[in-house]
């Protein structure tokens, strides 16, 4: 159930999704008062003619949403902070309000529906031996359809230049997610990569932080509540990715070239999506689907730089068996390596700065983008040129 809270229940925004046992999908409800509508359900959001519109403008590929999903799971009430509600607030007295659990309960229900629903959609759409639209499934592993929200685990309010060093999020560097839970790259650096809390202080004064809500007139300086929003890889992204792969659609290496490709980027990543050029639209048969991919993109690279995602994909593809995980992990490595070093500059970090602010702005243009309070606003102008981080741990502009 999705609602707002103002002074008149029966005229608030509501929207509830239910999962159908038989059916197997989400049904989508929104009240239009008196009435109750039903807006579509979980293949409404990958139809071509619905998809992005109405409740699936954020419900995208069909499942449930929490956007700030992990630990410490800003602006829900958590282990990790609580609501705080003026003495005199009605809602303090509400029965809903009184009945409040933690966020890190909610966490696993929306993982387990999430899976749920990438279970029941894999086995539909192969179950005859072919999968009709690849590009639906795909796109998943190759493009950005969602995000999710992580930060740091600390309030913002109490960091100050003498405590320490702060731990960034490790989906920020790289889909961690993906490459070494799910794929299990052996990566023997530290993640997430520390950085020096003064250099974040500073930073709040440079790119003169604040929050804003136009709609309100609402100002305050400083950082969301806690520390660096940022946008990473959207679990139902990785689930289905991770679920192509256990029921072998797709081989863990062909799911760890596609992400190498640009691993640097994790979310937003042009070059990445690029390889979606080499995918099929048509019907293509289960036990073809990864070769006549692999086949496209190694054939286009024959005629592209070096630099192209489809030259740097069949580098790696052509890797021994044995030998890809290790070359994929001290990559990996000496990339934090980098990482670790530059976070330690002021300007190195600020120059991730920077980039955070420059994946806020892509979230930003998402219908996943509901409250103007998500995320903080800084001086950056939003003329400023999209960036990108680069192997050596240096950000560059997006070319």
């Amino acid at each position: 159930m999705s609602t707002g809270v103002n002074e008149d229940p029966a005229a608030t925004f509501l929207q509830v999704a239910a999962w159908d046992p038989a059916a197997k999908v989400f049904n989508y409800y929104m009240r239009i008062s008196p009435m109750w509508v039903w807006a579509g359900n979980s293949w409404s959001a990958l139809t071509p003619g619905s998809r992005g519109h109405g409740c699936f403008d954020s419900h995208i590929n069909g499942s449930v949403v929490m956007k700030e999903l992990k630990a410490p799971w800003s602006n829900w009430q958590s282990q990790a902070a609580k609501i705080r509600l003026d003495p005199d607030d009605p809602f303090r007295f509400d029965p809903l309000y009184q009945q409040v659990i933690g966020a890190e309960n909610l966490e696993l229900t929306v993982r387990a529906l999430i899976s749920r629903w990438t279970a029941a959609r894999l086995a539909a759409v192969t179950q005859d031996g072919t999968v009709e639209h690849p590009e639906q499934l795909m796109r998943h592993l190759f493009t950005t359809t969602a995000v999710n929200l992580a930060s740091t685990a600390t309030q913002s309010a109490t960091i100050t230049p003498s405590s320490g060093d702060l731990l960034l999020p490790p989906s920020f560097w790289l889909n961690s997610d993906a490459l070494l839970s799910d794929l299990e790259l052996p990566v023997t650096a530290a993640i997430p990569p520390m950085a020096p809390a003064a250099h974040y202080v500073e930073s709040l004064a440079t790119f003169d932080f604040s929050l804003e809500e136009k709609s309100s007139g609402f100002s305050q300086p400083g950082d969301t509540f806690f520390a660096f929003v940022v946008p990473e890889p959207a679990c139902e992204d990785n689930d289905v990715v991770r679920q192509m792969v256990e029921q072998g659609l797709i081989t863990a290496k062909f799911a760890a070239c596609a992400f190498m490709v640009d691993f640097t980027n994790p979310v937003f990543s042009p070059e990445r999506e690029q390889l979606m050029n080499h995918v099929p639209t048509t019907p293509t048969a289960v036990t073809e689907l990864q070769e006549h991919i692999a086949q496209a993109i190694l054939e286009a690279a024959t005629s592209l730089p070096p630099s192209s995602p489809e030259r740097r994909f069949a580098a790696d593809w052509v890797l021994a068996d044995d030998t890809w995980p290790k070359a994929f992990a001290q990559r990996i490595d000496d990339y934090l390596g980098h990482i670790g070093q530059r976070t330690r500059e002021p300007a190195g970090f600020d120059d991730y700065v920077r980039l955070a602010e420059s994946r806020r702005r892509d979230f930003k243009a998402m219908r996943l983008n509901e409250f103007e309070l998500t995320l903080p606003t800084t001086n950056i102008p939003k003329s400023a040129p999209r960036l990108r981080m680069n192997h050596d741990g240096t950000v560059a502009p997006t070319s």
